[in-house]
């Protein structure tokens, strides 16, 4: 099996940390879809450095792979592609033994869950709705920290020791708000302010994000 995957080196760090040892499935690693020299289309395609343009979802179906998984936190396949199956592929978040994805085709839900299978991951169907659901969790709970620094309640530090030794959260918010990227978190949050309110951006992950 090829599976071909457009990648930075963290994220295949992150993708390959659960995958078991298996000879029948070949790799090949990319940054940049002009990278590509296959003659033949692989038998899967993992985007985990997806841009929703026009450009690269019209690249990706023309690749002719009968899988095609992007990873697309805030955008929905309704925003993308229905043939896709979409992926929450937050740094930090591709390590988990689990993987949150969506899909509305139930052949491509079928061939995800075997490819999945493959890295090590047990699939979570989630509605396709922007942020998932534990990308929305962790956003909100990244610019609750940000309003209470805001507010000088607390530290970075203090609130991110805080919520790691209280929840036992892997990282603190500010920590996640980093990995992650801030502009990321932002993007996502502006983008569910429109549907609810609680999800408004603090001013100051705001002004963070935009420099």
């Amino acid at each position: 099996m090829l599976v071909l995957v457009i990648t930075n080196d963290a994220l295949r760090e992150e993708l390959l940390a659960c995958a078991p040892a298996d000879d029948s499935v070949h790799f090949n690693f990319i940054q940049h879809p002009g990278h590509y020299q296959g003659s033949a289309a692989p038998d899967a395609c993992i985007d985990l450095l997806f841009d929703n343009t026009t450009d690269r979802i019209n690249w990706l179906n023309g690749l002719g792979s009968p899988l095609v998984v992007i990873n697309a936190v805030a955008a929905t396949l309704a925003g993308t592609d229905a043939g896709f199956v979409r992926i929450n592929g937050w740094p930090g978040f591709l390590r988990r033994p689990l993987m949150e994805a969506a899909a509305v085709n139930e052949s491509n839900r079928n061939k995800a869950e075997e490819l999945f299978v493959l890295l090590g991951r047990k699939a979570e169907w989630v509605p396709d709705i922007s942020g998932f659901l534990t990308a929305r969790v962790v956003a909100s709970i990244i610019n609750e920290a940000f309003f209470a620094l805001e507010e000088n309640i607390s530290t970075e530090q203090e609130i991110d020791t805080a919520m790691k030794l209280g929840t036992n959260y892997p990282f603190g918010p500010f920590e996640w708000s980093e990995k992650i990227g801030l502009a990321a978190v932002y993007s996502l949050l502006a983008g569910l302010e429109k549907e609810e309110s609680r999800y408004t951006p603090c001013k100051l992950l705001e002004k963070k994000a935009l420099i």
